[in-house]
């Protein structure tokens, strides 16, 4: 037992020394000064055209004649049912628990930047469509390099692939349902949680997720359509509801949110460039790259599989994600988690803090109503993720072998469920930085050709 306790404890700081190597200064100049770059050389382009971008996802340019899978809206609540998840519910807990209020709002300066960046990608994910070898049409980072760069850049669009083969397990989303569930659930009913009870959860949510994804995309996006738009309703109804009995407290903590951001007075980790302030700004675009996956590449998966010839349409989809997620969601659920002051009174950390808040907010029934929108949202970012994880095998190794990622899937859900909080966000926190970089590289390389396409576009329209 000792040998396997000094084990784990060595997996775990290895798994936590690579994910602070990766997420160093370079790879925050490239994620952050990226977007900034495309932000500015778009001439916030996003924020100029969101009414059109509503009016394309609400269908009113939808042709099914056009080549892809899905529409635009299945392609986007595909897409957000990846993030739209623990990154907000329990991403935003441990942004809250380390840092302070002053992470969201580095959270939210990585999601305005996110916005250019998201629009980028979408748009580079139908420009630049690829097939697979059963000669399907594809889109996603991968692609993009393939095709936009040149078969030149393989090894990049290789690097991206391998790592999105980790990137997409599903653990973190796993780990925390089986934390919500025993908090919430199990525990008050005096029921003694341990290896046995994660074990029998995780098994639960094999036999769900396997049912839906072996079904493929048609499912999973049929599924998510139904499932996103409810659960944000219902978790965006709780959080009001919180706020309202905590009406007098929320100008205090909006504004404690912008003066922490510059002094970092509840910082408690590492510091970054010999400062709280650096290792404050570190974690707020760490969290918010977890929770909306603006750069990573993940959604551009989703996006290039949209029904659409014009892949300007599907960029301005794809903007909104970061906005919906970051700005929207995990806005909500910083202020539920401040304003019902859990974040000092508890040492509780990722989703058990937010459970908590609810709890405390809206007893007996608010644990309860967020378990309802955890259970969702976790299981419906497991269908995602296993298609962003078929598709990278499907690049490396051909199509026809895509059926064994979902082995190795369902079987690291089992993982998931039974092991610790820090192993598995350090686990994906350090691939994603690794997916990151060549979908950044690749964004900022093809951008002139993004925006030639946006001119000609936006010209036809008017």
């Amino acid at each position: 037992m000792i040998m396997q306790t000094s084990f784990y404890e060595q997996l775990n700081t290895i798994i936590s020394d690579f994910s602070s190597a990766m997420w160093g200064i370079p790879l925050v100049c490239l994620l952050i000064g990226g977007g900034l770059f495309l932000l500015i050389y778009s001439r916030f382009l996003p924020f100029r055209y969101l009414g059109h971008a509503i009016a394309v996802l609400r269908g009113k340019y939808d042709d099914e004649q056009d080549e892809g899978e899905i529409s635009h809206f299945e392609a986007l609540t595909t897409a957000l049912s990846a993030t739209v998840g623990m990154g907000n519910i329990a991403g935003v807990a441990v942004a809250i628990a380390i840092g302070g209020p002053g992470a969201v709002f580095w959270m939210w300066m990585s999601a305005i930047v996110g916005m250019a960046t998201k629009f980028f990608t979408g748009s580079l994910a139908i420009m630049y469509r690829g097939k697979d070898s059963e000669g399907k049409l594809q889109g996603g980072p991968m692609y993009f390099i393939m095709e936009g760069m040149g078969k030149a850049w393989k090894p990049l669009a290789a690097i991206f692939s391998v790592a999105g083969l980790v990137g997409a397990l599903p653990v973190f989303n796993v780990n925390q349902l089986t934390q919500a569930i025993n908090d919430i659930l199990l525990v008050p009913q005096g029921i003694a949680v341990g290896l046995q009870t994660n074990l029998i959860i995780g098994l639960v949510l094999v036999i769900i997720t396997g049912f839906v994804i072996l079904g493929g995309l048609d499912r999973i996006s049929k599924t998510a359509a139904k499932l996103v738009p409810a659960m944000v309703l219902l978790y965006f109804l709780a959080v009001l509801a919180i706020l309202f009995v905590n009406i007098e407290v929320v100008p205090s903590y909006l504004m404690l949110i912008f003066t922490d951001a510059f002094s970092a007075d509840f910082y408690k980790t590492d510091e970054l460039l010999g400062g709280v302030l650096g290792g404050l700004i570190l974690l707020g675009i760490k969290r918010g790259a977890f929770s909306n996956e603006a750069g990573v590449g993940t959604a551009p998966m989703a996006h290039g599989a949209a029904k659409t010839a014009q892949p300007i349409r599907e960029g301005l989809v794809a903007m909104l994600g970061p906005a919906i997620d970051t700005i929207i969601v995990c806005t909500l659920t910083a202020l539920a988690i401040l304003v019902t002051d859990v974040w000092q009174t508890s040492d509780a950390n990722g989703v058990s803090l937010t459970a908590s808040a609810f709890a405390k907010a809206l007893s007996p029934a608010g644990k309860y109503i967020l378990l309802i929108c955890i259970a969702v949202f976790s299981i419906s970012s497991l269908f995602s993720y296993s298609y962003y994880g078929t598709k990278c095998l499907s690049f490396l190794f051909g199509a026809q072998n895509k059926k064994y990622y979902n082995i190795i899937y369902i079987a690291s859900i089992l993982l998931g469920a039974t092991t610790s909080l820090s192993m598995m966000i350090n686990l994906i926190d350090g691939f994603f930085a690794i997916m990151a970089i060549p979908t950044m590289i690749a964004t900022l390389y093809l951008a002139p050709r993004v925006m030639k396409e946006a001119k000609r576009y936006f010209k036809d329209l008017k």
